[in-house]
């Protein structure tokens, strides 16, 4: 058992289910994560062991077949997949806020009809916030869905889903003036629809297609989409929660949790970094000694080993506090912020450990180096995690009179 990133307080089944995941990535993710990362390929073969595991219901209640387990326990998880390969915590991190979204807001019948197969991994999800030329102002959002009849026909172009075509459920926030005033706030003229559709790309149910994927600097593997609605037809019935101008909130409830697990991927992406560093620098010998005997290299190792432990420290306290029952936006958005940066600060000390090899596609720091920047931006980015923490700031210490 590795010294860092230890969680005390785990109960015997959290211990358990975490060994469980750690042998797997060991075993199934890290000796293969790199190849499948250079091909961009998806990771079908992990994704059927995830589903054996029963992670794509590790938050869901057990009364629809999930395990019925905690935000914690599900963020541990992520932090140790994350430790083996990013792309593979990004396929299960939109499944989970889908998840989520439904089991907090759903109608009783939504929660039947998807929970129990969302339980087993059969339905996948994803979701659908930002547009081209979106960025972090949910409130321009210009797609839009007008009721006709017992449908809505939404029009407008979505973009970065992750898992957009691989999943066969997407949560699409569009606007939807039905019923609201035209003076209204625009987040309270949104609304989520559960869309169904087949997997793949092209048209893949009328009126929706999924043109293709994202080439990306990094984050391979996992599918990165467009999503483009021209008159797509959704039954009323799928509006979630049954009533529209709710959308808003239920993003917002879904990225928050969300949240908390890019800081966890962000923990388990920094913790590879790290070991990685650390061996390294045990096996390289310049002017006859190890480069981890030279003070310089020690001084790298002891920042990074620190980092990765106020990032762990950190995010367990955001998953802690929302499973309290808490509001936890303040912590979701400390951890969020602070795991993102020290992830990519410890990945860049690491790859300067390894000098001109950290620069070479043989070695597993190569693809970390690209894909720790995806986190600075995933869920928000640092700009907005700041906005964030300010103006709650502002609120618990608000000057009286």
């Amino acid at each position: 058992m590795a010294r860092l990133a230890q969680t005390h307080g785990l109960t015997d089944v959290q211990q358990e289910i975490l060994s469980t995941v750690r042998d797997f990535v060991d075993k199934e993710i890290l000796p293969v994560a790199t190849g499948l990362e250079h091909r961009d390929e998806y990771p079908t073969q992990i994704v059927e062991g995830l589903k054996e595991l029963g992670l794509f219901g590790l938050m869901i209640p057990e009364e629809y077949g999930g395990l019925g387990e905690s935000l914690l326990t599900y963020a541990l998880c992520v932090e140790e997949i994350a430790r083996g390969w990013m792309s593979v915590s990004g396929i299960i991190n939109t499944h989970f806020i889908v998840a989520y979204m439904l089991k907090q807001h759903g109608t009783q019948e939504q929660k039947d009809t998807f929970l129990p197969r969302m339980a087993l991994g059969e339905v996948r999800g994803a979701f659908s916030m930002s547009e081209p030329a979106l960025g972090s102002d949910v409130s321009a959002i210009t797609s839009k869905a007008v009721r006709d009849g017992d449908e809505y026909v939404l029009d407008g172009q979505k973009m970065w889903l992750t898992n957009g075509g691989t999943s066969n459920l997407v949560a699409v926030l569009v606007r939807s003036d039905e019923g609201h005033a035209e003076d209204a706030p625009p987040h309270r003229s949104m609304t989520t629809f559960l869309v169904e559709k087949e997997p793949g790309f092209g048209e893949v149910r009328p009126g929706l297609t999924i043109p293709g994927k994202i080439d990306k600097m990094g984050y391979k593997g996992v599918d990165t989409t467009e999503l483009i609605m021209d008159g797509l037809r959704v039954p009323a019935d799928r509006v979630l929660g049954g009533a529209t101008g709710r959308g808003f909130y239920h993003m917002m409830d879904g990225v928050e949790v969300g949240r908390v697990n890019v800081a966890a991927r962000g923990c388990g992406v920094a913790r590879r970094a790290f070991e990685l560093g650390i061996s390294y620098a045990q096996q390289r010998h310049t002017f006859g000694r190890a480069i981890a005997e030279h003070q310089a290299i020690q001084f790298k190792l002891a920042e990074m080993a620190t980092k990765v432990e106020a990032a762990h420290a950190m995010m367990v306290s955001a998953a802690r506090k929302k499973d309290s029952g808490e509001r936890n936006d303040l912590e979701a958005g400390m951890a969020k912020y602070l795991a993102s940066e020290y992830c990519k600060e410890v990945v860049e000390d690491a790859f300067r450990i390894h000098g001109g090899y950290g620069f070479s596609k043989e070695y597993e720091i190569e693809r970390l180096y690209r894909e720790a920047p995806m986190l600075l931006i995933g869920e928000g980015t640092a700009e907005i995690q700041k906005m964030i923490i300010g103006r709650r700031l502002l609120e618990e210490y608000r000057l009286q009179g």
